[in-house]
């Protein structure tokens, strides 16, 4: 059923064909981003009279480009804010950086600010300041704002400073503009909308530029896209034909007038829309002809274009959109802790405010304590109302102002083992570990669901042919010459072939001597069809000849016929050259069909030498088979060879090829020429005539090629599992060789039941017609003897998740009544509800699967299933990938992961962390990230204590001081107690600390189950940490306290005074809480020992300083404490009540570890009590190489293409990569550095 706007998939869409994918993205999440206002066509006056076809495609195209005339945009005028008014086009110079010489200071501080922690302590810094409140002084609350503002100033100062220089660097680069008819050097930023720009050879692009003419034949330039998606391999772009002619001086460019009419700013790299107006003539204009910023010219001495996007409304800056701000669990918990310790402040202010009013109304008037007076005559619930701020300031180190910055310190320095670990470190890419975020590392130790890509990250996405299928008969396995079976391993020796590159590895060594011998037709048939039917460019580089291949299946391919005799040689705009067994056979090229992800084929129709026009198509099996005569001997036995293909994990593709008569191509080359010029909906056009003549075609046979595992695939993913991480898998390939992977990879194993769509959305609508849905956490709804899991494809996760393809809006539609649009939103509630009840239910259901895998799916739908888990299961997710097509999967999960591949760098530049191997994953979750998240758990639970223990001796002193909001202290040392005392210590446990080595996490990855319970951090333990930190504090004062009381009355040698007092407690807290520390720390270090020691003895050094007499001279009123110290220290009696203190505070916790430990010992535990048991032994033998599991298959594989079109729009337009002129036959060998997969995921 439809409905306006969306429409659900057929049955068709869901029936036998369970491959299809569902739909493009592009017609769902990659539509145009463009905010730029749209005006009216007010230069309608400057163009003549068109055609309706041009002026229907003119209207929709808004951007308005004039050749050589600034004046011309001065009309295109926005107003911003609501008053400000400035030009529709932006200038050339870019701005990254947030801050400036004028803003930095107040734009910091309101950023800052909105930090409730530092606004609460600015408030606090406010109250200080009114004499009646505040009882300390304000350079207590001060001096640790400054240094927790000053610290995250500089950090966003560096950050700030190193992106002026990067844009000063940009802004300031040198590009060669005409200006009154000359080119004259100028800098970037100066450039303008509508400048003709001159580029050399190696330069930046510095603009989206329409290429008008270059000093290559026919005006083809190259650039290479490395710094915009990472791939190195060199693009092809070219000129409209009528500029390549016209457009070469600098005479006939400052002539140049033309308007061109474009689509506005947008961020889509591989689209572009327009229409260039000039001399009377329209001329269509597409992305061939677009130079995008961030793109570098090699190979072309001179290029000159005209700029169309300048500055923030190029495509590159159009894609640096802000990613949204990802938060771990800890920092969630974290404010949560602190609005509750904000809570108990205000409980515990409120009690003591009520205790100070009680006792100044009952113990503190004049009649009874006449010594106690003030002279002020102030009511008790006044003085109450002034006690509870007094108390709020008092104690207002219970909200720990350093704990969000030795967050980030700890982070940081966690990040840069990351990067240092020698174990990640790729070597033969000479790829380190990167840890892009500093903010994420202590969730790599509580990750649950990992979701993974296929190709290029579980596999090594470089190709090797490895079988085929020709006319019935499989070639590929161990076979002699005569074509018998056998099992010796003997290479095939391709010496006998001039052009053989001698790197291809194949064992059926029948198959080569039936080329030679040139009896069976079909196999010629067969590798000519791949000599001929590609896209691949070749040019000479040092006296050979390099293939250029827009994926590493069509290199591979290309690459396997040259070795079987049939060698590409060279190719012009209608004609290829090929090698066949030594001879050199030129066929004119008619006509080139590219492929495209809704194709998922290409064809090419030629004329051979003897005159005949033959068509040659290769494709996906599902697109060949559905266009294939209905005579055809050998479809069965391909189709079981395909099978078979499938079954060892090979990617597959169909070749088949049709006889045309000259009068059907000269009828069909009337309607291909008609779309080819079409100036609207130009590919519709020619998707349509394509259909029109591949058709009837006659199947060839088919290739199968290898996409090898990377190295420790099986054995990380085993580990991981072991650890309690489910593992998903997200790819575009097909079911079975998504599946045989799964097997390879050991993700799936012959005891496990598998389900598919089918089944799945079976049994989810049985559970919700009887009410019984897996959401109830003691109920499985899969058989408790049986392992599942789960093979899913795209197209049925759309109707199981009751997802529904989007179609444009009509132009005209009826208008709705109230009463039908009433209805139609009921029904769009109830369909949303049972729709978002479904997604649950399948989720759950998932989850209770081993093992998941989803196939052809569409980047978005990897975003969904990640988004899903999320949203109804609240667990950690990390996604990892190594292409363009996994961004979004990326973006979306917690923690983003991505590979250096053979895709390009799309995915690491979008990725938190980054490596260049699968392998490498075990080791940053179970090793870095179980010891991150150990460590800033001990970090916040050591940090809550010494802040309790800190703090509440001020409590227990209120009920002694007639809650009068005295403190316990000495101003200075509650200033300097958080930023100098304490805080190394524990920061160096946060970096350093192990609690077992990197060998034995991986040895026991059950050691990681504890972080995805969260079992080292949360309510309790937090809690618990404030209980100790109480009972501390209690011991604190009242040790002290009941020493100080049992000296009254004596000789009066030994000091009772209020100042001694405060310098034994807080002697006492500074040994116990580092002592404390000590205690927690694992892993000893020369710097955990330094911190430790270094703590305590700066404490007495800086206390020493302060009690002294000559500051006191020097600052009276600052430093009251004069000679406290020492006096004080010089008595044994105090010295022993110190000691006697710490060990009251530490004791009960050594024995409570002790008892812990030998009654109910952890996983942990055992292994540290057995650690150099598990240290001196030998580790456990490598198991035997991973090697395929064969598992009966249903379906056949699936061969990949490129994602986007290959090279066929430019070999098509005559824009030959090769100079002019004749050139002897070099050797060959073969470069596919063009590695993006159309079915890779």
């Amino acid at each position: 059923m439809s409905t306006d706007g969306f429409s659900s998939f057929s049955e068709d869409d869901r029936g036998d064909d369970d491959d299809v994918v569902p739909y493009s993205d592009d017609e769902t999440d990659n539509e145009l981003d463009s905010s730029t206002e749209r005006l009216d066509d007010i230069e309608q006056s400057q163009i003549k009279e068109q055609p309706d076809d041009q002026r229907q495609a003119k209207n929709e195209c808004t951007w308005k480009v004039k050749a050589n005339d600034r004046n011309f945009y001065s009309q295109f005028i926005v107003t911003k804010y609501g008053c400000y008014k400035t030009s529709k086009y932006s200038g050339n110079a870019i701005r990254t950086y947030k801050y400036n010489l004028i803003t930095f200071l107040p734009l910091n501080l309101m950023e800052q600010f909105k930090r409730a922690a530092n606004a609460y302590f600015l408030i606090l810094l406010i109250l200080q300041a009114i004499p009646q409140i505040s009882t300390l002084a304000w350079y207590t609350t001060f001096v640790p704002l400054l240094v927790v503002l000053g610290i995250t100033a500089i950090k966003d100062l560096v950050d700030d400073i190193a992106r002026h220089k990067m844009d000063k660097m940009i802004n300031n680069r040198l590009c060669d503009v005409l200006q009154d008819g000359r080119f004259k050097s100028s800098r970037w930023k100066n450039i303008k909308v509508g400048d003709i720009v001159r580029l050399k050879r190696d330069d930046f692009i510095p603009a989206d530029i329409l290429l008008l003419s270059s000093s290559e034949p026919n005006s083809l330039c190259y650039v290479e896209t490395a710094e915009l998606d990472g791939e190195t391999n060199l693009k092809f772009k070219m000129s409209l034909e009528v500029t390549d002619r016209l457009m070469k001086t600098e005479k006939e460019l400052e002539t140049f007038d033309a308007l061109i009419d474009c689509e506005e700013p947008n961020n889509r790299l591989d689209k572009f829309i327009g229409t260039m107006y000039w001399r009377n003539q329209s001329y269509p204009v597409d992305a061939n002809s677009i130079l995008l910023r961030g793109c570098t010219v090699r190979n072309t001495e001179t290029t000159h274009g005209i700029v169309i996007f300048a500055g923030a409304d190029t495509k590159i800056m159009r894609n640096g959109g802000k990613t949204s701000f990802k938060r771990t669990k800890i920092d969630q918990l974290m404010n949560y802790m602190v609005y509750l310790i904000f809570m108990l402040l205000i409980l515990f202010s409120t009690g003591l405010a009520i205790g100070h009013t009680f006792w100044q109304s009952e113990i503190g008037n004049f009649s009874r304590s006449w010594y106690l007076d003030d002279g002020i005559n102030d009511p008790p619930t006044y003085r109450g109302f002034i006690a509870f701020w007094g108390y709020i300031i008092v104690m207002n180190t219970m909200v720990p102002i350093s704990l969000y910055v030795s967050v980030e310190v700890i982070r940081m320095g966690q990040s840069y083992l990351i990067n240092w670990d020698l174990q990640m470190y790729y070597a033969e890419k000479d790829t380190p570990a990167k840890a892009r975020t500093t903010t994420l590392t202590e969730q790599l130790g509580q990750i649950e669901y990992i979701f993974s890509d296929k190709t290029g990250t579980l596999t090594q996405n470089i190709m090797a042919f490895k079988k085929c299928s020709i006319n019935g008969t499989s070639y590929g396995d161990l076979c002699n010459a005569a074509g018998d079976k056998t099992d010796k391993v003997e290479l095939v020796d391709f010496s006998w072939n001039s052009y053989a590159d001698g790197n291809l590895v194949f064992y059926d060594h029948y198959l080569p001597q039936l080329i030679r011998s040139e009896k069976d037709p079909s196999t010629a048939e067969f590798f000519k069809l791949l000599a001929l039917c590609h896209t691949v460019m070749v040019e000479e580089n040092n006296g050979q000849l390099v293939y250029q291949a827009a994926s590493p299946d069509e290199g591979a391919l290309v690459t396997a016929a040259r070795n079987f005799g049939y060698a590409f040689i060279s190719r012009t705009q209608n004609a290829i050259t090929i090698s066949e067994l030594g001879i050199k056979r030129t066929y004119e090229v008619l006509a080139l069909l590219d492929f495209n992800s809704d194709r998922k084929r290409m064809s090419i129709i030629l004329r051979d030498p003897e005159g005949k026009i033959k068509l040659y198509c290769k494709g996906a099996d599902t697109m060949i088979y559905e266009r294939l005569h209905p005579n055809n001997p050998i479809k069965d036995s391909t189709d079981e060879d395909l099978k078979v293909f499938a079954d060892e994990t090979l990617r597959t593709l169909c070749l088949s090829y049709k006889d045309i008569s000259e009068g059907e191509f000269t009828k069909w080359n009337i309607r291909f020429q008609a779309a080819s010029v079409s100036t609207s909906d130009r590919d519709a056009a020619l998707d349509k005539v394509y259909e029109e003549i591949e058709k009837n075609l006659m199947l060839l046979g088919a290739t199968a090629i290898e996409d090898r595992l990377q190295d420790g695939v099986p054995e990380t993913i085993a580990t991981l599992k072991k650890g309690d991480i489910k593992i998903w898998v997200l790819t575009g390939d097909k079911k079975e060789t998504a599946e045989n992977i799964g097997f390879s990879c050991q993700l799936l194993t012959n005891e496990m039941t598998l389900y598919d769509g089918e089944e799945i959305n079976t049994m989810l609508t049985k559970m919700q017609g009887t009410h019984l849905t897996p959401r109830e956490p003691t109920q499985n709804i899969f058989k408790s003897d049986e392992n599942p899991a789960m093979i899913i494809t795209g197209s049925w996760l759309n109707e199981i998740l009751k997802e529904k393809k989007r179609r444009k809006k009509k132009w005209f539609k009826r208008p709705k009544t109230e009463s039908e649009k009433k209805m139609q939103m009921e029904k769009n509630q109830i369909d949303e509800a049972a729709k978002e009840i479904r997604q649950k239910d399948f989720v759950d259901l998932a989850c209770q699967c081993s093992a998941v895998i989803c196939c052809r799916v569409t980047p978005k739908q990897k975003a969904m299933v990640v988004s899903l888990v999320k949203k109804y299961k609240k667990a950690i997710t990390l996604a990892i990938g190594d292409g363009a097509n996994d961004v979004n999967m990326i973006k979306t999960a917690h923690i983003g992961v991505g590979i250096s591949g053979q895709e390009g760098m799309q995915a690491v530049m979008s990725s938190d962390y980054a490596f260049g191997q699968f392998r490498f994953l075990q080791r940053l979750l179970l090793v870095h990230g179980r010891w991150s998240y150990i460590r800033m758990c001990k970090f916040l639970k050591y940090f809550f204590y010494k802040n309790f223990a800190f703090t509440l001796v001020h409590f227990w002193y209120s009920f002694f001081n007639g809650f009068s909001a005295q403190t316990a202290y000495e101003n200075w040392f509650i200033t300097l107690y958080n930023v100098l005392y304490s805080s190394l210590p524990v920061l160096v446990v946060g970096v350093l600390d192990q609690d077992v080595t990197d060998k034995l996490s991986l040895r026991f990855p059950k050691l990681y189950i504890p972080g995805q319970k969260g079992s080292y951090f949360n309510f309790t333990k937090f809690f618990l940490s404030l209980f100790h930190g109480i009972i501390v504090s209690m011991i604190i004062f009242f040790v002290p306290y009941g020493a100080f009381l049992q000296t009254m009355g004596q000789d009066g040698e030994a000091p009772t005074d209020y100042q001694s007092f405060a310098v034994t407690t807080a002697s006492s807290l500074i040994i116990a809480v580092n002592f404390q520390i000590a205690l927690d720390t694992s892993y000893w270090t020369f710097v955990n020992a330094f911190s430790v020691l270094g703590s305590i003895v700066l404490y007495f050094a800086i206390m020493f300083d302060l009690h002294s007499a000559g500051i006191h001279i020097l600052f009276p009123s600052g430093f009251t404490f004069t000679g406290a110290a020492p006096n004080a220290l010089r008595q044994p009696y105090l010295w022993l009540t110190i000691i006697l203190t710490v060990a009251i505070c530490l004791l009960p916790v050594v024995a409570i570890r002790f008892m812990s430990r030998v009654v109910n010992p952890s996983e942990t535990d055992k292994i540290q009590m057995n650690r150099k048991k598990y240290e001196i032994e030998l580790l456990p033998k490598p198991g035997r190489p991973s090697t395929f599991r064969r598992n009966a298959s249903v379906r056949r594989s699936a061969y990949a293409f490129s994602h986007q079109r290959g090279y066929a729009d430019l070999i098509s337009s005559g824009r030959s990569i090769h100079k002019k002129g004749q050139r002897s036959r070099p050797r060959i060998r073969t470069q596919t550095e063009e590695t993006a997969g159309a079915n890779t995921s």
